[in-house]
């Protein structure tokens, strides 16, 4: 479905010159510097799989994200999505592909929800049925009924995004790229908008790609994930392998009855205090989960509870990056 190869992104910048002279010379020869957003990566993104795209900021992920759109021309290397070249069938492929940018919207900032939806029902040339089908579907998995007739610009962050999902698919596109979807979004908006990705993805078949910074949107919604960070690829791989590879460490959480000292525990890392609490973090390629709580229990103070957690998707990604020096 998706076939990025060798893709490079360059951006020349123009060059801010000081003195007269060196300000005339640039009306006639311009001098830039140039920045690499997005250096030599390749991937393939089968039909129906949906992936996660991380990084930090600056990483190339929108630029990334950009290119396969076809907003975008790619400086080098070759993209196909669905068997179209975004930057050069820019007409046939918007007709396949449905986009969301979480800070920005599609729709029309001074007009109903549903007018924007009807102009881009002409725009799309979308069947009456498939739209008024559509339409209902999305009114229905996204609560959409009580702010459809308002303007875009009364609405809420969690609607706003809500209704740009759904314009992104009124007209039944195969792939859907989602830039940072849930950014700024209250905990039980983003909740529906996760089960509306996964509806998408497992009902209707849709590809996905989706970036974030929401590592619980990861965890929630994605098995394979694409690491991006200096616009180089850094892991492609499932979270299961992610996590078994920089995700060593495990947490042990305790509970004591009465006001602990510190208790120096050999074999175990004491990252956290408070009263009555002590966390510990173990390695466990080196020690069971097992023989970690017998170390704790084998101590002079009575425990209350325990508590072993794995490594969350933040300190794992924090953990690759280490590892590769980035």
């Amino acid at each position: 479905m998706i076939t990025v190869q060798k893709v490079t992104k360059i951006y020349k910048i123009p060059k801010r010159l000081d003195g007269k002279s060196a300000a005339l010379r640039s009306l006639w020869q311009r001098a830039y510097d140039e920045k690499i957003a997005v250096n030599d990566i390749s991937f393939d993104i089968g039909s129906g799989e949906i992936v996660g795209y991380i990084g930090p900021n600056g990483a190339g992920k929108s630029t990334t994200i950009k290119m396969l759109s076809g907003i975008l021309t790619p400086t080098a290397g070759d993209i196909l999505v669905d068997g179209l070249a975004p930057h050069q069938q820019r007409r046939e492929h918007a007709k396949n592909i449905g986009v969301v940018f979480g800070q920005k919207t599609s729709l029309w900032w001074d007009v109903p929800v549903v007018d924007s939806f009807r102009l881009l029902k002409e725009m799309y040339e979308i069947p009456d049925e498939t739209y008024q089908e559509n339409l209902r579907v999305y009114m229905d998995m996204l609560e959409m009924g009580g702010f459809l007739n308002q303007p875009v610009r009364q609405l809420s962050l969690g609607q706003r995004v809500k209704a740009d999902l759904a314009a992104a698919l009124l007209h039944n596109p195969q792939t859907v790229f989602l830039d940072e979807p849930t950014i700024g979004v209250d905990a039980v908006a983003k909740e529906r908008l996760r089960q509306f990705i996964r509806d998408i993805n497992q009902i209707r078949g849709v590809t996905v790609l989706l970036t974030t910074h929401d590592m619980v949107d990861m965890e929630k919604l994605v098995n394979r994930v694409l690491v991006i960070d200096a616009g180089r690829i850094a892991y492609d791989g499932t979270i299961h392998r992610l996590r078994e590879q920089y995700g060593r460490n495990r947490r042990l959480d305790v509970v004591f009855a009465e006001h602990s000292p510190h208790i120096d525990v050999p074999g175990l890392v004491q990252v956290a205090a408070a009263p009555y609490r002590r966390s510990y973090t173990f390695n466990q390629q080196e020690m069971s989960a097992e023989k970690a709580l017998g170390l704790i229990m084998n101590q002079p103070f009575t425990i209350r509870d325990i508590t072993i957690q794995e490594a969350d998707i933040e300190e794992i990604i924090r953990n690759l990056y280490t590892a590769k020096g980035m």
